[in-house]
């Protein structure tokens, strides 16, 4: 068992609130982890037919079989269920922690405890494992470029299954397509879809342009549009939204587009192994989209928003990603294994601009050692989820 960061979290989460709903990727650990951090709470899963009817058929009388709560797996596949927890917390006294919600459609897990727990629900969202969690159970290696080819999903790892990850990334792709977008799109598109999923990869760590991706895949952009939030609501992809500071130029308004794990960037590129990702045109955006899903889980364990953006002027000059965190750190992400003055020369010439002495400048590298020449931080790839 690979202890989670967002252990703690949940913890403080269920400690206020009645009911939490954790949400992420498909695979990514959500009811291991629920089950793990309360092992005294009784399972039920919706995916056993005779608990869906049962629940179903009397969503009220089903909860009154759990006097101290229960983690609820796939929740979704009752949509009468969020209706009757309402009623429940409402009815009783305000009693924290009592049913952990989780679900592989993350749509419709949400959406209906959005719709029906306002207030009286929290949400943990659990992305693949991290560096600091795959490293503190001994499984990071010292191969940088083997673990971003492989990425980080939790099956990937468990020495009991044995994966080969090709073989388990084509099985994720189908499974997601037929369980996920079949009832969100057109089922006779979903081989156009795929071919959408491939065209994005491309576009990992680039400026958003849904008028490429759409003369690529060959539909229009508004259903371009509509399938980017598909994927970026079931944390396939994300965005970081360009820095809105005023630094008296004209800035770029377009989002850059992330994948949200490396090894499925790997396998959508078609690169499989990691000695054809290093001779890959890719390779920098595939390093630069493992750095920023790094820093991605490193908030969103502790149950904050990212608070990530990139800052990109009209004539070309680029910050990778600004981190407004407890600093703010201007980062450029490289994949040198070297440490050079020049590669904080964004950096650098960003604070500049900014003129804030409480804004710092890092440089994400690929070497072994984290250390500062003349005021810039270079973090070492097995730091990148802790450089803080």
């Amino acid at each position: 068992m690979i202890n989670r960061v967002a252990k703690d979290t949940l913890l403080r989460l269920s400690s206020q609130f009645p009911i939490v709903g954790i949400t992420g990727p498909r695979q990514s650990g959500k009811t291991t982890l629920a089950c793990d951090t309360f092992p005294d709470k009784k399972y039920v899963s919706f995916d056993d037919k005779s608990m869906k009817e049962l629940a179903a058929g009397g969503p009220a009388d089903f909860l009154m079989a759990f006097p101290d709560g229960a983690v609820i797996d796939e929740a979704q596949k009752v949509p009468e269920i969020f209706d009757a927890l309402k009623l429940l917390v409402d009815r009783q006294k305000w009693n924290p922690g009592m049913f952990i919600l989780t679900g592989s459609s993350q749509f419709k897990l949400k959406q209906n405890m959005s719709d029906s727990m306002a207030g009286r629900a929290a949400f943990l969202n659990l992305l693949p494992f991290s560096l600091t969690e795959l490293s503190d159970a001994n499984l990071r290696g010292e191969d940088a470029y083997r673990l971003i080819h492989q990425g980080m999903y939790p099956p990937l790892y468990d020495p009991e299954k044995n994966f080969i990850p090709y073989d388990w990334f084509e099985s994720y792709i189908d499974t997601y397509l037929e369980r996920d977008v079949r009832d969100l799109i057109n089922p006779g598109n979903l081989s156009t879809f795929r071919k959408f999923i491939q065209v994005c990869a491309v576009h990992s760590g680039q400026l958003l342009s849904m008028e490429s991706i759409a003369g690529s895949v060959g539909v229009s952009a508004p259903t371009i549009k509509s399938w980017l939030s598909i994927l970026e609501k079931s944390y396939i992809i994300h965005f970081l939204e360009p820095d809105s500071n005023n630094l008296g130029k004209t800035v770029v308004k377009t989002p850059k587009l992330y994948f949200a794990d490396s090894g499925l960037l790997c396998h959508l590129l078609r690169l499989e192994s990691k000695e054809e990702l290093l001779l890959s045109r890719h390779k920098g955006a595939v390093v630069e989209t493992f750095a920023v899903s790094e820093m991605m889980k490193q908030r969103m364990n502790q149950g904050r928003k990212p608070n990530l953006t990139f800052f990109r002027d009209d004539h070309g000059f680029e910050v990778d990603t600004i981190a407004d965190w407890k600093h703010t750190f201007a980062i450029e992400i490289k994949s040198s294994i070297e440490a050079e003055k020049k590669m904080s020369a964004n950096t650098r010439k960003y604070l500049e601009l900014r003129k804030d002495e409480s804004v710092r400048s890092a440089v994400f590298y690929l070497g072994d050692v984290t250390m500062t020449i003349q005021g810039t931080r270079y973090i070492s790839w097995k730091d990148w989820g802790s450089f803080i």
